[in-house]
């Protein structure tokens, strides 16, 4: 994909990011939207995604991100870590009725939704292949710290199985253009408020094990998040937590988003194929880390989702 001869080629672009943005969403769209606006100031480009809050404060241009789609058109519409239609987000409507789309995501699930698609599953983020598409010369440290902060959330700061040579040699690169690459992890990636230590805290304190300590899950209701006043902004880092657990090969992680009808996260350690789980319950994700959204009592969902981990294990195993 010539990503480049794509901007030139119009004046105006759109990009966007999934529902819920994390970091690498947060990360890749906005690396985009700053290279544009460094390089090529005559555009017209605007970047659309939900509130996040003001945890990603310290990248450039934040406070420029549009949380409603609005009347304007677009010549270009740009997705990024969108691996399903469903998951686009603001511009959902303009995506559709857009004739010149393009998706850069690295979710194995991702089938390809838009006109070009560049998928890389064995990336470690959509940071890292926005990265490859974009001049390197061109790259300011205002793009560097974002496409970093997208790296290392997806990533999990360079642990997770994702993590390549190329993404350390990426990484290293960005880190030249100057960035403060430790306050990015500190502040951007490891720090939580005090609300939010408190709901993790609950979460690990009525965690369960089962299938002899392989899987562990933990539940958060909405009058749970409705006591602790938090959102599901607050509850990044809790799947990851729950998988740290000794001897654990997959943790599950569900909050309710509306009656009867749970957000569910799934991660593994090293050989359960969590996308496999997900996308049977219509999500997807990634080998390790994949997430659904399931309709029933907690109860109801564990003990699918529990069915499902058992029988992919003994395949694992057999």
């Amino acid at each position: 994909m010539n990503l480049i001869q794509k901007i030139e080629a119009v004046n105006s672009i759109a990009i966007a990011g999934h529902v819920r943005p994390d970091g690498d969403c947060v990360g890749s769209c906005m690396g985009l939207y700053n290279y544009i606006k460094d390089n090529y100031p005559d555009k017209s480009v605007s970047v659309y995604m939900e509130d996040t809050g003001d945890g990603f404060a310290y990248i450039s241009r934040m406070d420029e991100v549009k949380h409603e789609a609005g009347e304007d058109s677009a010549e270009l519409v740009i997705l990024l870590d969108v691996s399903d239609v469903e998951r686009i987000g603001v511009i959902a409507d303009k995506f559709q009725n857009s004739d010149n789309t393009v998706c850069i995501d690295h979710h194995i699930s991702n089938t390809g939704l838009a006109m070009e698609n560049l998928i890389e599953p064995n990336a470690s983020s959509a940071s890292q292949v926005l990265y490859k598409l974009l001049d390197e010369e061109k790259i300011s440290k205002a793009v560097a710290e974002a496409l970093y902060t997208g790296i290392i959330h997806d990533s999990g700061v360079f642990k997770y199985a994702s993590t390549s040579a190329e993404t350390m040699n990426i990484a290293g690169k960005l880190m030249s253009k100057g960035i403060d690459f430790q306050s990015i992890i500190d502040d951007g990636f490891y720090a939580k408020s005090y609300l939010q230590n408190q709901i993790l805290g609950r979460a690990l304190l009525e965690s369960v094990v089962f299938f002899d300590g392989k899987c562990i899950f933990s539940v958060l209701s909405k009058k749970d998040m409705e006591f602790y006043g938090v959102t599901s902004k607050d509850l990044s880092g809790i799947v990851e937590q729950l998988r740290l657990t000794e001897g654990v090969e997959c943790a599950i992680f569900l909050y309710e988003t509306d009656y009867l009808t749970y957000k569910v996260s799934l991660r593994s350690k090293k050989y359960l194929d969590v996308n496999k789980i997900a996308g049977y319950f219509g999500g997807g994700g990634h080998v390790r880390a994949a997430g659904c959204t399931m309709r029933g009592t907690a109860h109801d969902v564990i003990n699918n989702i529990a069915e499902r981990i058992d029988m992919e294990i003994k395949c694992t195993t057999e």
